[in-house]
């Protein structure tokens, strides 16, 4: 689960993190008083999106004009002004994807002088299964291309669990970048509020582009992203309070309704697979052949024949999709369960496109004859291979 700048920025406030003093709104005219509200003399005027790139992201609307989702405002006047050209418009930006994110929040904060920009994330290195820190004096940048033109720029190391956070890493932090006299013991006390935030939060990451050094020499969190982990959302009420789901995919969120597993991707498509691995295998052969999977959807070992039914009705919602193809083993799951809820679904919500079936594992010969004795258009596959190359030429035509 993820939340906006302005959440982040009050969970680094509550532990004690520098971070800028600011104002949520979602009026334009509110931009004006929470602007007044603060010191200025420079304030900073930021849509709230779950996506990065914001300051070089565009607008869809032509009269949104064209600076992007972070801007400056030399007046409360300004600041208004700047906040009507943002809320309620579209933003895109290199992690929106070309569709974008609608702008329905702005956060007005005080302006800060920069003497330095730095880059600072802490994230869970699946790898290692440890919480790792990574660096870099490239702050303002994205990470990923620091880490291909320059990757000699980036400082990376995991904490063992066994003794958690300790000074030499806030040190270690410091000196690759660049840090002096006060700096250095600031950022040590920095990085260790930021791990105890991080572990007491079950987040998954949390990025500060940029960390920066302000003209005053002292260290700032300018700008934060975080991300949580939604297994461990039920231990922090208050971390789901802070749930915006006006974010959210919709198929997504009406998938985890029923504790489906989904995510819709850009292909054409649509799969429905018991078990990640197999959702991912699916996926890559769908590639192989020749087309794009339009989602990942795991309907799990314990679907019943209304969650199969709900997935179903989500895969047709995407109007992207071009065909479908249900790929289920039954090892827990059983074939019957899923015929049973594929029937059920095609007769609720009807058949516009191709569909391809494969089953195999626990009750496969009830399941067969679930499918074969309805009425429903299907076409058998008689294995994963047999089943990929059907629906991509039925699809491909």
């Amino acid at each position: 689960m993820n939340i906006h700048e302005y959440q982040a920025k009050a969970l680094l406030r509550d532990y004690g993190a520098p971070v800028s003093d600011g104002r949520v709104v979602l009026r334009a005219e509110d931009a004006k008083t929470a602007a007044g509200q603060l010191d200025g003399p420079l304030w900073v005027v930021k849509a709230q999106i779950h996506a990065g790139g914001r300051g070089k992201g565009r607008f869809m609307e032509t009269d949104a004009g064209d600076k992007g989702g972070v801007r400056l405002a030399r007046s409360v006047e300004e600041a208004e002004a700047e906040a009507k050209k943002m809320l309620g418009r579209t933003l895109v930006t290199h992690q929106t994807g070309p569709v974008g994110k609608t702008v329905n929040r702005i956060y007005v904060e005080d302006g800060s002088g920069i003497e330095r920009e730095l880059y600072l994330a802490l994230l869970v290195d699946r790898a290692t299964s440890r919480i790792s820190f990574v660096c870099s004096t490239e702050g303002g940048m994205d990470i990923e291309e620091v880490a291909a033109e320059t990757p000699e720029k980036i400082l990376s190391f995991a904490v063992d669990p066994a003794t958690g956070y300790q000074g030499y890493h806030g040190r270690r932090i410091a000196f690759m970048l660049g840090l002096q006299g006060k700096q250095i013991k600031q950022c040590v006390a920095l990085m260790g509020t930021l791990y105890k935030l991080f572990t007491d939060k079950d987040m998954e990451m949390l990025e500060i582009n940029p960390l920066i050094v302000t003209d005053g020499g002292d260290l700032k969190c300018l700008d934060a992203k975080m991300g949580f982990d939604g297994n461990a959302i039920y231990r922090h009420p208050d971390i789901a309070e802070l749930r915006d789901t006006t974010e959210e995919d919709p198929k997504e969120l009406e998938a985890s309704k029923y504790d489906l597993n989904y995510i819709a991707l850009d292909g054409e498509i649509g799969c429905m697979v018991n078990g990640a691995g197999l959702a991912m295998a699916t996926m890559d052969i769908i590639k192989l052949y020749g087309a794009e999977p339009a989602n990942f959807l795991d309907v799990g070992g314990g679907a019943t024949k209304e969650k199969v039914t709900e997935a179903f009705k989500i895969i047709t919602s995407d109007p992207n999709v071009k065909g479908i193809l249900v790929n289920i083993f039954g090892g827990i799951m059983r074939c019957d369960i899923i015929a049973e809820g594929v029937v059920a679904a095609v007769k609720e919500v009807g058949l516009q496109v191709p569909l391809v079936v494969r089953l195999e594992g626990t009750n496969v010969e009830e399941g067969k004859r679930i499918i074969n004795e309805s009425d429903v258009d299907v076409i058998a596959a008689d294995d994963l291979k047999d089943g990929a190359e059907k629906i991509v030429k039925a699809v491909k035509g």
